[in-house]
C-alpha cells in the first residue's frame, strides 16, 4: 500500500508558526513520526509540501495510478480551493482531510471545508497525531 502525504501552505513553518494552534513539532518531525508508524503497518509513504495551490493540484492529479490514497492537509486552501476539491474528485484516489488544530473551535471562516465533501474522512484537533489517525483510518478504508 502506497500513500501520499500532501501538505499545503505555511506548513513548512510548523514548529515556529503559532505553536499554540499548531504545536511545536516541525513538518520534518511529523514526517519522521509518520514514517515510523507506517513501517509498523506495512505502508509506504511519500511526502510533499507546497505553498502554491497549483502545485498541490498537480500533486493530486499525479497521484492517480501511483498511490492508493492521499492524506491531505490543505491548510488555508481547505476553506477556499475549489480547484483542490475538483482534483480530488477527478482522480478518485481516496483522500483523508487532516488538520492539526480543531478548525471548528477557531475563526468562523475555518468552519467551512471546500474539500471535505470529496474526502473519505476528515480528522482535526489532535495535533501531529491527526496524521497518525488519518493513516490508520485510510489503511482500514483501503484494506
Amino acid at each position: 500500500m502506497k500513500i501520499l502525504v500532501l501538505n499545503g501552505p505555511n506548513l513548512n513553518l510548523l514548529g515556529v508558526r503559532e505553536p499554540a494552534h499548531y504545536g511545536t513539532q516541525s513538518l520534518a518531525d511529523i514526517e519522521k513520526m509518520l514514517r515510523a508508524e507506517a513501517a509498523t503497518l506495512g505502508v509506504e509513504l511519500d511526502f510533499a509540501q507546497s505553498n502554491e495551490e497549483g502545485v498541490l493540484v498537480t500533486n493530486i492529479q499525479q497521484a492517480m495510478g501511483v498511490y492508493d490514497g492521499i492524506i491531505l492537509n490543505a491548510a488555508a486552501y481547505t476553506h477556499t480551493s475549489i480547484a483542490i476539491r475538483d482534483a480530488i474528485s477527478a482522480v478518485k484516489v481516496p483522500t483523508v482531510e487532516v488538520h492539526l488544530s480543531n478548525v471548528h473551535a477557531r475563526e468562523e471562516f475555518r468552519h467551512t471545508s471546500m474539500i471535505a465533501g470529496v474526502c473519505v474522512g476528515s480528522i482535526c484537533g489532535f495535533g501531529a497525531d491527526s496524521y497518525k489517525l488519518a493513516l490508520h483510518g485510510l489503511k482500514a478504508k483501503l484494506s
